[in-house]
């Protein structure tokens, strides 16, 4: 199904759309949070290993956003403009630059595992043989991780929001069935561990991909894989390149950073490695909905530029802002009020627990700031003006660094004040990122400046 966001409802259009994308988001922070569940209850140390190895995951996404950011926009803006030719041949060559870096990714996991495991010094040979198994098996299927995301931003970019949401629901399933059978050996299967928890991932992403396959094939939408064999185009590639490139260097040097403020944690040992990782998948509860959110609104605003509709642009900003604003303080809320009981869910130990309790309730502070923050990301994206957040979060993300090594001193804030660190930079971001949309859009003259730059 294909939805024209160019007319009708604005917030008709944006909640139409938003909601199966944030569905899709629920469903990839419920595979972590059942992942983390049933990993919680061997302990510490597994959660550490998964932790560590779980940021590699993460860093690809780095490279995804290349193809998934450069294809949904101009794919958006290409049917915007009933450019359905141009947004088949974006399409293709998104997949083509996808495999190849999802490939290269791979091979990067499994032969560098034990130098990228090395970096963060655990300290614990348990724990680092545990992480090196799990990210083997996850570099070796690493490729269902790089598809699903350039299938869903393809179909978000035709306006279809609703088929990713079924087929990621389809691996959440079987992730949910898989996970406690391979984690502790159910039905004859051996106990696994980390090991299982992998291997059950992989085949989930692995269902999802092939879910996809047999829709676009059986079904035939008006996504087409015609022309996937053909030599790619350098010229549709360079531009999903340079329109990703920012988006992706941006979430690469987040993921980065967060791993060196890993690092600093990790001189408290796994307890606070673990807290880290549970806490920060209880965080996706607000920031996966952000994520959904911004995927909705570059879509709706892609469109709508394509389409050469400024007014209509501001006001699903307008619309959009509203709605994550309330997001972001009901989780707020949440997490300051109901911290013990949800980190009780995922670790009994007391000193984590403890910690955990910490954690969220510092980060708290943040969440409406780092929701508004993620939402007009999504904005500029849809403009194709992917400079901007890029300048932004790149700036105070650095900041992170030295601020936490000056604040994590036991003679002032020790562990927590990392957790003052993440909050503080991302209240500036979320600021400073609004500022910047507000000045871009305060005249519009972008609209007279090379319109519509897909016309090739």
């Amino acid at each position: 199904m294909k939805m024209n966001m160019t007319e009708g409802s604005i917030a008709k259009s944006l909640l139409k759309m938003a909601l199966p994308v944030m569905g899709t988001s629920f469903l990839q922070m419920a595979y972590n949070l059942i992942d983390m569940f049933w990993i919680g209850k061997m302990g510490s140390n597994a959660v550490a290993a998964v932790g560590s190895a779980g940021f590699y995951l993460w860093l690809s996404f780095a490279f995804i956003s290349i193809t998934q950011v450069g294809a949904q926009v101009r794919i958006a803006q290409s049917i915007g403009g009933k450019k359905l030719k141009l947004a088949q041949s974006y399409t293709v060559n998104a997949i083509q630059l996808n495999i190849v870096l999802a490939i290269l990714y791979g091979i990067i996991m499994v032969l560098f595992k034990s130098s990228l495991i090395g970096f963060f010094r655990l300290g614990d040979l348990e724990v680092i043989q545990m992480a090196e198994k799990y990210l083997v098996i996850i570099g070796f299927g690493i490729i269902f991780n790089f598809a699903n995301p350039i299938f869903t931003a393809i179909f978000t970019g035709y306006g279809d929001t609703k088929t990713p949401f079924y087929m990621n629901a389809i691996g959440l399933i079987i992730n949910m069935i898989l996970d406690p059978i391979l984690i502790f050996g159910m039905l004859g299967f051996p106990v696994m561990g980390v090991v299982g928890a992998a291997i059950a991932t992989i085949i989930a992403q692995g269902s999802v991909t092939l879910s996809f396959l047999i829709y676009i094939k059986k079904f035939k939408p008006r996504i087409s894989l015609e022309g996937i064999f053909d030599l790619p185009k350098k010229k549709i590639i360079k531009d999903i390149a340079v329109l990703g490139i920012p988006v992706g260097l941006q979430s690469g040097l987040f993921t980065g950073l967060t791993m060196i403020i890993a690092r600093i944690i990790a001189f408290w040992g796994p307890m606070a490695i673990a807290v880290q990782k549970v806490g920060s998948q209880v965080e996706s509860l607000s920031w996966m909905t952000a994520l959904g959110f911004q995927v909705a609104l570059s879509a709706f605003i892609g469109q709508n530029y394509g389409a050469g509709q400024p007014k209509r642009i501001l006001k699903g900003y307008k619309i959009a802002m509203i709605i994550m604003s309330v997001v972001g303080v009901l989780t707020s809320l949440l997490f300051y009020l109901g911290a013990e009981k949800i980190f009780r869910i995922f670790i009994q130990e007391e000193e984590s627990v403890r910690n955990g309790v910490e954690y969220l309730r510092i980060l708290s502070y943040s969440q409406l700031f780092m929701c508004i923050e993620i939402l007009t990301a999504g904005a500029f994206n849809g403009l194709g003006k992917t400079q901007p957040p890029f300048y932004i979060t790149t700036f105070f993300n650095i900041l992170r660094i030295p601020l936490a090594l000056f604040l994590s001193q036991e003679s002032l804030l020790g562990l927590n004040g990392v957790w003052w660190t993440i909050t503080v930079t991302t209240l500036f971001k979320g600021t400073f990122m609004v500022g910047w949309f507000i000045r871009t859009t305060k005249n519009w003259n972008f609209f007279t400046d090379k319109k519509i730059k897909i016309d090739r």
